[in-house]
């Protein structure tokens, strides 16, 4: 052999070691059969996939988009509500309980809570006794009624509450402009009135209403104050009430005198708690004195009047708030279901329709894992698209509903992480059956598939 031959038979049987394309590739083929593609590269293909036919992708994800929106929309204006309405609560005061006339027992039958005249002044004096309710703070007796306000051409059909000072105190009112009801105007049961913000402006639109003349029943009251507005209208509302001192609303306006013993009688009686945990304890000596007062069963079985907790109220209230706006949120999230199901459909489709697709990948080398995964993720960016843009579909709604002024709503992030997180969950429940029919595609059998 010439010196030539033998170095080419050199060069072909070991190969210069300068070149090693033949041991990286064998490096990067073997990495591919032990840990398959990975999960950016699936990723990738998945998004490519759904971006191709951007018009199906949409159609695919309303349903969850839908869902997302009703559901943040509803939670928010649910929880706007419900704030709405406690507040409106404790806006009369906080750490209440209300004594109101009730009937006896009669013949075995109970008369209604307000039939009878069963609450004095005398009861009030009682309750406010420290050594007998050391856990009343304040006592307010109250006396009211509906009559005809009048000043000039304006009027005014209003609910007057005949007060003591404590009343300001003990309802947490504000007063705007004058002055509040006080203990010498109460002594000497004098005609002068304070009204209510909304009540102050319809009949004194383009002036002070302080130190004007109201007529009440054909009687002259001069205004002294007028409450700072609460914020709340109809019933129950100080914006939309008048105050008179308790004596006046009494002996002038209303008559009021017990059915027992000529004391002067009062609607309803309100005490304040010294403190918020200390609301039940007050109620229960109250109750106590009442029965003690009106000489009744310790027990309350012959109870002539009713004691209500403000925070019992606040509570119910709270409680049947939360449950309505989450039954509409539970009847917004079935749209969800709805679209789950739609991407499933859809997804069982696009297996039917890239069957080569997925025999080719497999026949190269792709594992039953990364097709699944890649479905997976296709489901999960259906979802999770539509997810985001429910998001932002819902919060608008929300938003559009509080610049209108009749519901104040309340957007908050755990409300938007579950919607989304709900639709995502969605997305991967109902994209596992198309993704594992996938999967689980003979490679010859799909790339003969037509």
């Amino acid at each position: 052999m010439s010196a030539n031959q033998q170095l080419i038979s050199e060069q072909v049987v070991a190969p210069p070691a300068a070149f090693p394309v033949t041991t990286d590739l064998n490096t990067q083929i073997d990495d591919l059969l032990r840990g398959g593609i990975g999960w950016g590269e699936t990723a990738r293909f998945a998004l490519a996939t759904l971006r191709s036919n951007p018009v199906r992708t949409l159609l695919t994800a309303l349903g969850v988009l839908i869902g997302v929106a009703a559901v943040v929309a509803l939670l928010a204006i649910g929880r706007g509500a419900q704030d709405s309405i406690t507040s409106r609560i404790t806006a009369n005061g906080a750490n209440l309980v209300t004594i109101r006339a009730g009937a006896s027992n009669s013949g075995g039958v109970r008369g209604a809570v307000g039939e009878g005249a069963s609450l004095t002044l005398e009861n009030a004096t009682a309750l406010a006794d420290q050594v007998r309710a050391p856990d009343i703070a304040r006592v307010s007796p109250e006396y009211g009624g509906n009559a005809q306000l009048v000043a000039g051409s304006n009027n005014s059909n209003t609910r007057i509450t005949g007060a003591v000072p404590d009343y300001a105190i003990v309802h947490s009112s504000t007063v705007a402009e004058g002055s509040f009801i006080t203990a010498d105007q109460q002594r000497t049961a004098e005609n002068v009135i304070v009204l209510g913000a909304n009540v102050a402006t319809t009949l004194f639109p383009d002036a002070s209403a302080v130190g004007q003349l109201v007529r009440v029943n054909g009687q002259s009251y001069k205004v002294v104050g007028v409450l700072a507005s609460s914020g709340g209208t109809g019933f129950g509302s100080a914006d939309d009430g008048a105050f008179v001192p308790l004596a006046t609303a009494q002996r002038k306006l209303f008559g009021a005198r017990a059915a027992v013993g000529g004391n002067w009688s009062v609607s309803n009686i309100v005490i304040q708690a010294t403190s918020a945990d200390r609301v039940s304890a007050a109620m229960a000596e109250a109750q106590a004195v009442m029965r003690e007062e009106h000489k009744l069963p310790l027990d309350g079985s012959g109870d002539d009047f009713s004691a209500i907790n403000q925070q019992d109220i606040l509570a119910t209230v709270t409680q049947t708030t939360q449950m309505l706006t989450y039954f509409l949120a539970a009847i917004a999230a079935i749209s969800l279901l709805v679209g789950g199901i739609g991407i499933m459909n859809i997804m069982l489709v696009s297996v039917r329709e890239r069957t080569r697709e997925i025999g080719l990948r497999k026949a190269l080398g792709a594992r039953e894992g990364d097709i699944l995964l890649q479905f997976l993720f296709e489901a999960l960016a259906l979802s999770g698209t539509g997810g985001l843009i429910g998001l932002l579909l819902g919060s608008g709604i929300a938003l559009a509903v509080n610049m209108t002024g009749i519901v104040t709503v309340s957007l908050s992030w755990d409300v938007a992480l579950m919607a989304f997180g709900f639709a995502l969950a969605v997305g991967l429940f109902f994209g596992i059956a198309p993704a594992r029919s996938a999967a689980r595609l003979d490679p010859i059998v799909a790339l003969r598939y037509e």
